[in-house]
C-alpha cells in the first residue's frame, strides 16, 4: 500500500484538486450542501492518505516529521468538521511537494545535461577493418573508435587518424572548438563538430574524465553542508515543540481549531528545503563552466577566503618556455628560416619554443649539425653556416657583437629572459628572448579577486627570486617568495592558516598537492587530471586564469542566495504564527497556502543561481 501510494502520489493530488473544485461548483451552481462535504471529504481522505503514510513512515524511524504535523491538522480539522479546510491543507501540501520535486529536478540540471552528453552506442573497428556500432559497456582500452561529424566521442583517447573540431564545453566550460588532428587528446563527453576521426581508447566508462566529473558533481550535490547539518537538527527538535506548543495552546484556548492551525503554520518546510537547494543550484551552475566544487562545505569555506596563494609556473604563467621578444640585424627573414630549420632537428625545450612561434615558416634541409657543449649548435643549411647558441658560442667563433647588441641582450636577460643568438656566416642576425610568460588577463583577474574581499595575494615559487620579484611587481602581488620547496609551500600555508587566515592555493595539482591538500580550499589549474581531481576542493577544468575570480564570485553569490533563502523561511513561519495568536483573519487554509507558497518562494529564489553569471563574466 506504501509504495502505491507513493508512487501515484501526483496522480492522487490531481484527484484532490479536481475533487475540491468539483465540491466548490457543487455549492456555487447547485447550491448542494451535502454534495460539496460529500466531495470535500472524499478530497480530504484522497489528499491525506499519501501524507499519513509518510508521517507513519517517519515515526517508524523515531522521526516526528513535517508530514505528521499536516496529518494531525488534517485529522483535526476532521473532528470539528471543517471538511473545507482539510482538504484544502491536503491539495495545498501535496502540490507543493509536486512543485518542490520538479524544480529541484530542475536545479539538478546540470547532471541530467552532462549525462545526455555520453553517447549509449560507438563504432568500434572489427578484425577485417570494418566499423561496428556497439553499446559503451562493451568498449575495452585499446579499441579504435569511429567518430563522424556532429557525433559524441564515447572515451578518453587519442586520434589515430583524420582530423576536425571538437566542442570541449562539456570538459572545459569553453564553448569554443578545438581543432584535433593525429596525437591529439580527446575526450568523452565532447562532440565533435565536423570532420571524422578515428581515435584509440585509452580511458572507458567511469573512468574518463567525463566519468569522473559526472560523479564529482553527484556526490557534491548530495553532500552536506555545516549549515544543512546545524537546520538538520534544527528541524528535528523544532517540530516536536511544534507539536507540544499546538497541544498547550489547544488546552489553554480550548479552541481545537486554533490548535490545528498552528500544527499547519509552524511546519519549517522552507527552512528544512531552502539551503540545499541554493548549494545543489550553485554547485551546477559551476559545473556548467568547467568550475568543480567538491561539496556545499567547499562553497561556504571559499566564499570566506582572504589569502590565495599562487603557484608561478602553469598559473599565474603558460608553464612553458615561450618566445618573448625577438631583436633583429641585417637579414633577419632569411636568420629565422635557418634558425627553423636547425630547431626542429633538436629535442631541446627552447627549441620546442622556436618553432611553435615560427610555425609557419618552412624549413631547409640541414647539411650538417654539431652541438657544442655548453654552447649550442653549429650546422649548415643551404650552404650557410648557422650558429644558434649563447654568448660562449658566438666568442668561440669570433662574432663580432656591437654596443647596441650587447645593450638589448642585456635588457633581454634583465627582464628575466633565457637568450638565443643567432649567426650565419659569423654574423650576429637575430637575438631572441624566451621565457614562461605570464598568462593573458591575469593581472585584471587578481584585481577582480581584490574587489571580492581577498586581502592578500601571494606568490610562492621554486625560480629564483629576481624573477619572482619581476612577477609579483609586474601584477601587484601583496608578497613574493622563491626559492622554495613543495614542502616549504606547504609550510607558508600552515603559517598564514595559524595566524587566522582564511587560506586558498592555486596549484597544478601535481606538485603542489601537499599545499592543495594544507590550504582551507585547494585549487587546481588543470585540465581535468585523476591528480588535480583528486587532490583538490575546487578544480578549474580547462586551467584558465578567469575562473578563479568567476569561481570565487559564484560561491559568495551561492551563500548570499542560502542566507537569503533562511531569512525568508523564518521571517515567513514567525509572522504566520504571531498572525494566528494575535489576529482574527489568519485560518488554517491561508495559513498553508502562504507556506507552500514560501516553499516555492525559496526554490525559485535558488534557482536564480542556475543562470547567474558574475560581472567578471562577459
Amino acid at each position: 500500500m506504501q509504495k502505491w501510494l507513493m508512487k501515484n502520489r501526483n496522480r492522487l493530488t490531481a484527484a484532490t484538486g479536481i475533487l475540491i473544485i468539483l465540491a466548490f461548483a457543487a455549492k456555487w451552481l447547485f447550491k448542494s450542501e451535502t454534495a460539496e462535504s460529500g466531495l470535500l471529504l472524499a478530497a480530504s481522505l484522497i489528499g491525506g492518505f499519501p501524507i499519513a503514510a509518510s508521517a507513519w513512515q517517519a515515526l517508524k524511524v523515531k522521526v516526528i516529521s513535517i508530514d505528521l504535523l499536516v496529518t494531525l491538522a488534517i485529522l483535526g480539522a476532521f473532528i470539528i468538521q471543517e471538511f473545507e479546510e482539510s482538504a484544502i491543507v491536503a491539495f495545498l501540501f501535496l502540490f507543493g511537494a509536486y512543485l518542490e520535486q520538479k524544480t529541484l529536478a530542475k536545479t539538478r540540471s546540470a547532471i541530467k545535461e552532462l549525462v545526455e552528453m555520453v553517447p549509449e552506442t560507438a563504432l568500434r573497428q572489427t578484425e577485417d577493418g570494418d566499423f561496428e556500432e556497439v553499446d559503451l559497456d562493451d568498449l575495452d582500452e585499446g579499441d579504435i573508435l569511429l567518430v563522424k561529424t556532429g557525433g559524441k566521442i564515447p572515451v578518453d583517447g587519442e586520434v589515430v587518424s583524420g582530423s576536425g573540431t571538437a566542442n570541449e564545453a562539456s570538459i572545459t566550460g569553453e564553448s569554443m572548438p578545438l581543432g584535433k588532428k593525429p596525437g591529439d587528446p580527446v575526450y568523452a563527453g565532447t562532440i565533435l563538430e565536423n570532420g571524422t576521426i578515428r581515435i584509440k581508447a585509452e580511458k572507458v566508462g567511469d573512468e574518463t574524465t567525463f566519468g569522473k566529473i559526472i560523479e564529482l558533481v553527484e556526490e557534491a550535490q548530495d553532500s552536506k553542508s555545516q549549515a544543512e547539518r546545524l537546520i538538520d537538527r534544527f528541524s528535528k527538535y523544532y517540530t516536536p515543540v511544534v507539536l507540544l506548543l499546538a497541544i498547550i495552546v489547544g488546552i489553554i484556548s480550548q479552541d481545537l481549531e486554533l490548535a490545528v492551525t498552528i500544527l499547519v503554520l509552524g511546519c519549517p518546510g522552507a527552512l528544512v528545503i531552502g539551503v540545499p537547494v541554493s548549494n545543489v543550484a550553485g554547485i551546477g551552475n559551476g559545473a556548467k563552466q568547467g568550475i568543480l566544487f567538491k561539496g556545499s562545505e567547499v562553497i561556504t569555506k571559499f566564499s570566506k577566503v582572504d589569502t590565495i596563494m599562487f603557484d608561478k609556473t602553469g598559473t599565474l604563467t603558460y608553464g612553458d618556455p615561450r618566445v618573448s621578444q625577438v631583436k633583429k640585424y641585417g637579414q633577419g627573414q632569411l636568420a629565422e628560416q635557418l634558425l627553423v630549420s636547425v630547431e626542429k632537428e633538436s629535442a631541446h625545450p627552447l627549441a620546442k619554443a622556436i618553432t611553435g612561434y615560427y610555425e609557419d615558416l618552412e624549413a631547409k634541409e640541414v647539411e650538417a649539425s654539431q652541438v657544442l657543449q655548453g654552447g649550442g649548435i653549429v650546422a649548415q643549411v643551404a650552404g650557410q653556416q648557422v650558429l644558434v647558441g649563447n654568448r660562449y658560442l658566438l666568442d668561440q667563433y669570433h662574432v663580432p657583437v656591437t654596443k647596441e647588441m650587447k645593450r638589448d641582450m642585456e635588457e633581454l636577460a634583465s627582464a628575466g629572459n633565457s637568450l638565443v643568438l643567432v649567426a650565419v656566416n659569423r654574423q650576429l642576425e637575430l637575438a631572441l628572448g624566451l621565457k614562461d610568460e605570464i598568462r593573458a588577463g591575469v593581472k585584471e583577474d587578481l584585481a577582480a579577486l581584490k574587489k571580492l574581499g581577498v586581502k592578500n595575494l601571494l606568490l610562492l615559487s621554486g625560480d629564483n627570486q629576481k624573477t619572482v620579484d619581476l612577477v609579483a611587481e609586474e601584477l601587484g602581488l601583496t608578497e613574493a617568495y622563491g626559492q622554495l620547496l613543495p614542502e616549504d609551500k606547504a609550510e607558508f600555508v600552515k603559517k598564514r592558516q595559524a595566524a587566522g587566515e582564511i587560506v586558498a592555493f592555486v596549484g597544478d595539482g601535481i606538485n603542489d598537492s601537499p599545499s592543495l591538500a594544507r590550504a582551507d580550499i585547494g585549487i587546481a589549474m588543470g585540465s581535468g587530471t585523476d591528480v588535480a581531481i583528486e587532490t583538490s576542493n575546487v578544480v578549474l577544468m580547462n586551467g584558465s586564469f578567469d575562473r578563479i575570480p568567476r569561481s570565487l564570485a559564484l560561491a559568495k553569490a551561492t551563500r548570499r542566495n542560502m542566507i537569503e533563502n533562511i531569512t525568508i523561511a523564518l521571517a515567513v513561519v514567525a509572522v504566520l504564527l504571531v498572525s494566528v495568536l494575535a489576529s482574527s483573519w489568519m485560518n488554517m487554509a491561508i495559513g498553508m497556502f502562504v507556506h507552500e507558497g514560501s516553499i516555492l518562494v525559496v526554490i525559485l529564489n535558488a534557482m536564480r543561481l542556475l543562470a547567474y553569471r558574475s560581472k567578471l563574466q562577459k
